[in-house]
C-alpha cells in the first residue's frame, strides 16, 4: 500500500492511497463541520446542507442531473452527517475519478442553493426526523447525548428539530458555509486500486501525481478564510442521571454509560479494548451474560464516543418491556463494568479482545470506502498520519493493568447515565 500526502497552498489537505488491488476508488471529502459548530437557531444546519450538496450546482443545475451522471458510470454515493465532521463520498471504477472529482467539487464550491429546493427539502428533513421518531433503537442513543450534554451543542440532535428545520433559508446556508466551509478545514482522500487505471500511463499511475494534478486544479481556486470555533464542554455531573421517554413500543431501548476519554488521549485504545472485553461481539460479557445466560435481549452491544474535548462510552440494548427484567438487565450489565474495575480479568480475555479489535480494523481494509473513512478522521482529528501498523501497535501495547487502571476511573456511580425509551416510566426505573 502506497500513500501520499500533500497540502495544497490554501490549506486543502489531500491523502492518495493506492491498495494496488482492484481498479476502483473511494473519494471522501470530509469537512470539520457538524451539529456542534451550531446553536439553538440554526440545529441542523450541517444536516440539511449535507442534503442540498446534492440539489444542484453551476455545472450541474439539478439533483436529477447529479444522480443521473453518477449512476451512469455504476458509482456507489452517499453523504453523512457527525457531530464534528461532515463525509461526501463517491466510490466508482478507477477510470471515473476525473469525473467523480468533477461532480464532487461542484457539489461542495459551487451549489446553487436554491430557494426552492430549500422549501421542498424541508419536507424531507422533517419525514427523516419522524423516520428516526419510529426507530427508538436508534433514537435513544440521541436522548443519551441530550442527557450528556444539556444545553450543549453536543447534546444537539444531528438532525436538528421541526421548528428550526422549517425556518432555514438561503442565507443561512450561506452563513454556515462562510464560516466552516474553509479548505483548511477540510480533509480529502483518494483510496483504491489508483496504480490499477489502465487509461494512465506507468509513470502516472506510479507516481500517483496525476492524480494529485487533478485534485489540483479543481480545488486551488478555493480560497482559505477564518474558521468558527466549537464551544468546549466541561463536565460538571456529580449524580447519576436518567432520561426516560415514556412511549409504546415492543421493547424498551436502553442505552447505559458514563464520561470516556476525548479523541488524542493517551489511553484510547485502552478504552476500546475495555468496551470491546464488555460488549463488543457475541463472546463479550455482556452478550453472554444479558442475551444468552438469561434471554433478556434480541441485541446489546458497547462502544465508545470521543469528540476533541470529551467522549462517552456506553452499552445499548434492545430488552423485553417487564420492568423487572428491564431492572435485572440494568443490574447485570453494571455489575459486569464493576467486575473489570476490581480487576476481575483473565489474559486469555484481553488478548481475545485485541485480536477480535486487530482484525477487524484489518477486515474492514477490504472496502476501500473505510479505508478513507480511516485515515481521514485520523488525519483531521489527530492532525498526523495514522497507519494502521501503528494502531495494531498501541492495541498490541495494551495490558491487564492500564485496563483495570481506566475502568476504575471511567466506571464512577457518580458519572453514570441511563436513557431509555419503552413503555416504561423514570419512577419505575431509578438508578
Amino acid at each position: 500500500m502506497q500513500i501520499k500526502t500533500t497540502t495544497l497552498k490554501n490549506g486543502l489537505r489531500v491523502v492518495l492511497v493506492d491498495t494496488q488491488t482492484f481498479p476502483s476508488l473511494t473519494m471522501l471529502l470530509l469537512v470539520g463541520a457538524g451539529s456542534r459548530f451550531e446553536n439553538q437557531k440554526n440545529n441542523g444546519i450541517a444536516h440539511f446542507f449535507e442534503h442540498m450538496a446534492f440539489k444542484g450546482s453551476q455545472k450541474y443545475p439539478t439533483a436529477l442531473q447529479i444522480a443521473t451522471l453518477l449512476d451512469s458510470i455504476g458509482s456507489e454515493h452517499n453523504a453523512f452527517t457527525s457531530k464534528d465532521h461532515t463525509g461526501y463520498w463517491i466510490k466508482a471504477p478507477t477510470k471515473y475519478f476525473e469525473t467523480s472529482l468533477d461532480i464532487l467539487s461542484q457539489m461542495i464550491l459551487q451549489p446553487l442553493l436554491k430557494e426552492e429546493e430549500i422549501q421542498r427539502e424541508k419536507g424531507v428533513i422533517i419525514e427523516e426526523i419522524n423516520m428516526y421518531e419510529d426507530q427508538p433503537q436508534y433514537k435513544v442513543l440521541d436522548l443519551f447525548e441530550n442527557l450528556l450534554y444539556p444545553n450543549h451543542p453536543l447534546g444537539y440532535d444531528i438532525v436538528g428539530k421541526k421548528q428550526t428545520v422549517s425556518r432555514f433559508t438561503r442565507q443561512t446556508f450561506l452563513e454556515y458555509m462562510k464560516n466552516l466551509y474553509q479548505p483548511s478545514n477540510v480533509v480529502l482522500v483518494v483510496a483504491g486500486g489508483l496504480s490499477q487505471a489502465r487509461h494512465l500511463t506507468q509513470n502516472q499511475m506510479s507516481s500517483l501525481n496525476y492524480y494529485l494534478q487533478t485534485i489540483e486544479k479543481k480545488f486551488s481556486s478555493w480560497s482559505d478564510g477564518q474558521k468558527a470555533l466549537f464551544l468546549e464542554f466541561k463536565d460538571k455531573q456529580n449524580l447519576a442521571q436518567s432520561l426516560i421517554k415514556t412511549k409504546k413500543t415492543e421493547q424498551a431501548h436502553l442505552v447505559l454509560g458514563f464520561r470516556g476519554l476525548d479523541n488524542r488521549h493517551p489511553e484510547r485504545y485502552v478504552q476500546a479494548v475495555l468496551m470491546t472485553i464488555l460488549g463488543g461481539g457475541m463472546s463479550s460479557r455482556l452478550f453472554y451474560e444479558v442475551r444468552e445466560r438469561r434471554g433478556l435481549c434480541y441485541y446489546i452491544q458497547s462502544s465508545a464516543e470521543t469528540f476533541a474535548d470529551t467522549g462517552y462510552v456506553f452499552t445499548r440494548a434492545g430488552l423485553t418491556t417487564n420492568i423487572e427484567k428491564i431492572k435485572e438487565a440494568v443490574k447485570v450489565i453494571l455489575a459486569e463494568h464493576e467486575k473489570i474495575a476490581a480487576g476481575q480479568l483473565e489474559e486469555k480475555e484481553l488478548e481475545k479482545a485485541k485480536e477480535m479489535l486487530k482484525g477487524r480494523l484489518l477486515l474492514s481494509f477490504e472496502d476501500s470506502n473505510n479505508l478513507a473513512s480511516f485515515v481521514g478522521r485520523k488525519l483531521m482529528f489527530e492532525e498526523k498520519l495514522v497507519t494502521p501498523d501503528e494502531v495494531i501497535a498501541q492495541i498490541n501495547q495494551v495490558d491487564k493493568e492500564a485496563i483495570i487502571r481506566l475502568a476504575k476511573k471511567i466506571f464512577q456511580p457518580k458519572k453514570l447515565n441511563l436513557a431509555v425509551i419503552g413503555p416504561v416510566s423514570k419512577k419505575d426505573l431509578q438508578i
